[in-house]
């Protein structure tokens, strides 16, 4: 799965805004935009946020 349909999936799991989660991961709304919109992939630091964002809440991804 691309990472732009995983942030999304993930967001959308958790019923979060873009702007709120982008807050959680500590990135701008702007960033998770891209992501979703398939114009920038996360860093691995940012990879690891959104790794730990989808354990803490529970959230199985398909990678």
């Amino acid at each position: 799965m691309a990472y732009a349909e995983l942030v999304k999936e993930l967001r959308e799991s958790l019923t979060l805004s873009q702007a709120e989660m982008a807050e959680l991961l500590g990135v701008t709304f702007a960033t998770v935009n891209r992501w979703e919109n398939g114009h920038h992939e996360p860093t691995i630091k940012q990879r690891r946020a959104i790794k730990q964002l989808c354990q803490k809440n529970g959230v199985k991804i398909h990678e």
